[in-house]
């Protein structure tokens, strides 16, 4: 039985502005986690929900705010 509950996201980085794919574990339905941008290697905020049809919502914000 294959219960793969990660989907990709494309974020743009709230430094630099690229764009960059991030794994979101869809079986947390709300969740606030760090991770650094594979560009610039700066620190994000991801504020990620998670709707009825196991889509992810995200929200890139700088660390400080």
């Amino acid at each position: 039985m294959g219960n793969n509950m990660q989907e990709t996201a494309a974020i743009s980085c709230p430094y630099c502005g690229e764009n960059i794919e991030i794994l979101i574990d869809c079986s947390v339905p709300e969740q606030t986690y760090i991770e650094d941008c594979a560009v610039c290697c700066r620190p994000i905020t991801l504020d990620v929900s998670i709707d009825e049809d196991l889509v992810p919502q995200v929200s890139p914000r700088h660390e400080n705010e």
